[in-house]
């Protein structure tokens, strides 16, 4: 089967084309042909190797798993012992280790559920890791009906989910994007949409009960002064990649750290996806208040484009690897 490999880090010049051996499923393993595969910046991080602290989990030299991606749509090719909630033939989405791939396994019984129906393959892709991760962001933010949410990095792959789930929890939403991007977050049913090129979107003029940073690079000192008495800052990922922490350092230790000094509430945020979470998701879409945002696809053998392309910054919303 075909699958883009790599075997040292560095950027996407390191990935190629590869034919490799097809996997077979083992206990509670399901062995999916891939129809999508999401791009995320883990896949970034781990391609590049950055920040370091990421290499003792991934390969210290090189990453251990050959393949890329972990975003995953397609189809059930066979299952291994043990599996019990899918069968050949079904659709499904989630998370799989090595998803650059014609084929794929995936744990039966942790980030893996069936596709939501009316969505292709491309668009039920993209949502795994990107949805569960704002998912999970709002809920450890305490989101709720009537509270007041800025989500930072409205028009990228988490902050898109966001957007869109805040408002399904009740809550009136600001969306901060580039001038360009505006009118897309509006799309994504912002209340209000506020251009970071032209003012400070955390300046204190305006206060907020959650703060949901995707992956900024603002100061803690000043996302802090936009949060209301018992508001929440919750940071997810971090911009750059250099270093031993890069921009995770704030989530990881500057805002547990600093909100013991203060007693304001501000979280890092470390995402799983989850069978429970996707199923929640595939409610909201089809309940309609819940749209995958696919900015752009990808054949399998452009990948190295399809990861230059997220990384540039330019994609509004999600992109995906179509197979």
């Amino acid at each position: 089967m075909r699958a883009i490999v790599q075997d040292k880090y560095g950027d996407a010049d390191v990935l190629r084309l590869e034919e490799v051996e097809r996997p077979e499923p083992g206990h509670q393993q399901v062995l999916i042909r891939v129809r999508a595969a999401g791009v995320d910046p883990g896949v970034w991080h781990i391609m590049a190797g950055q920040p370091l602290g990421v290499r003792p989990a991934f390969g210290v030299r090189r990453p251990r798993q050959r393949t890329r991606g972990a975003d995953i749509a397609g189809i059930v090719e066979a299952v291994g012992p043990g599996v019990t909630r899918f069968v050949p033939g079904d659709e499904v989405f989630g998370v799989a280790s090595g998803s650059f791939a014609d084929f794929a396994l995936a744990s039966s019984e942790k980030g893996l559920a069936h596709k939501p129906e009316g969505l292709s393959f491309a668009e039920a892709a993209v949502i795994p890791i990107s949805g569960c991760t704002a998912l999970q962001g709002l809920r450890r933010g305490g989101v709720a009906g009537g509270a007041r949410v800025l989500v930072l990095g409205a028009s990228g792959g988490v902050g898109s989910f966001a957007v869109q789930l805040a408002k399904a929890f009740g809550a009136h939403v600001t969306g901060v994007a580039s001038t360009g991007k505006l009118d897309f977050v509006r799309g994504l049913g912002a209340d209000e949409v506020m251009d970071y090129t032209q003012q400070d979107p955390v300046d204190g003029t305006r206060r907020f009960d959650l703060i949901l940073d995707t992956g900024g690079n603002r100061p803690l000192r000043k996302l802090r002064r936009a949060l209301a008495p018992g508001g929440t800052l919750v940071i997810v990922g971090g911009e750059g990649g250099r270093g031993l922490l890069g921009g995770f350092e704030r989530a990881m230790l500057g805002a547990p750290v600093l909100s013991l000094v203060t007693g304001q509430k501000l979280r890092g945020l470390t995402a799983v996806t989850s069978r429970a979470d996707l199923i929640t998701l595939t409610e909201f879409v089809e309940a309609g208040q819940l749209r995958a945002p696919l900015d752009r696809t990808f054949p399998l053998e452009e990948a190295p484009d399809a990861i230059r392309y997220l990384h540039a910054g330019t994609v509004r919303g999600k992109v995906a690897i179509t197979i």
